[in-house]
């Protein structure tokens, strides 16, 4: 299977947190791969999958971007042109958690933004907070070696009360195929401080599949939630530091111009 317009990738979530506690968590779940071109003609496709309205799974435009009536392909393109980065407008993917019984929450959901050409030209970031927040990273594809893009940026985004807002990520991403897989390695004045990543494997997206990962997995986004929560319980029997949370950027997005843009 080569970059499948749609999918399921079932897999793996692990966090590796180095300092000044080690801490570790790794647990089963699986994301939604949709092309924000056909949502509507994917939802119609499947019974078991709704757009904007509830099910035994749905997606809701609403839970992505900011929030707002409008279409969401339309607030990706702008913020791809404010990052001098229109010609990745072409074809976006989205990586997501869905809602099952009508809860999500997503800590990260991934935009692949795609040249006319196919090749890769950018990718989205979109991080939530428990704290019901929300801050994208927009950031240029400058290429990729054996298949793996590496991208930097610096945090901009209060997330963990566990760790301070002084640092930096790097991320490792493949593009979606047969499996898919997302990196990320935050990393402090001191080094690299954690490590957290998901590799899935890619089943066709079909309401077979969709109710076998129901009967795996009936209440897989409440756990995240709870999971983030009882991670941090233990986070705090540790005595790990707590940090405060800062005054939240007024403008919820981080661009990292094209190279042609900031020269």
């Amino acid at each position: 299977m080569s970059q499948p317009s749609t999918a399921i990738y079932e897999g793996r979530v692990s966090h590796l947190r180095l300092r000044p506690k080690r801490h570790r968590l790794d647990y089963s779940v699986f994301s939604m791969l949709v092309d924000l071109d056909d949502l509507e003609e994917t939802a119609k496709g499947l019974r078991l999958l709704s757009l904007n309205r509830f099910n035994l799974f749905s997606l809701w435009t609403r839970d992505q971007g900011d929030g707002s009536e409008t279409p969401l392909k339309t607030q990706i393109r702008t913020l791809l042109e404010r990052a001098g980065l229109a010609d990745a407008a072409a074809n976006i993917q989205m990586l997501c958690y869905p809602r099952i019984l009508g809860y999500v929450f997503n800590p990260l959901s991934v935009f692949y933004c795609r040249c006319d050409t196919g090749a890769l030209g950018a990718i989205i970031y979109e991080v939530h907070n428990t704290f019901g927040e929300r801050h994208c990273y927009v950031l240029p594809v400058n290429g990729s070696r054996g298949g793996v893009v590496a991208q930097t940026c610096d945090k901009a985004f209060y997330v963990s009360p566990f760790i301070s807002m002084e640092a930096q990520y790097r991320f490792r991403m493949t593009e979606p195929g047969s499996d898919v897989t997302v990196g990320i390695s935050e990393v402090d004045r001191e080094g690299p401080l954690l490590e957290a990543s998901f590799t899935g494997r890619a089943r066709p997206l079909t309401d077979r599949t969709l109710l076998r990962l129901f009967s795996r997995y009936p209440l897989m986004t409440f756990k995240v939630i709870a999971g983030i929560h009882w991670e941090a319980l233990r986070l705090f029997a540790k005595r790990v530091p707590l940090f405060r949370h800062p005054e939240t950027p007024r403008v919820g997005v981080t661009l990292v111009a094209s190279p042609a843009e900031s020269d």
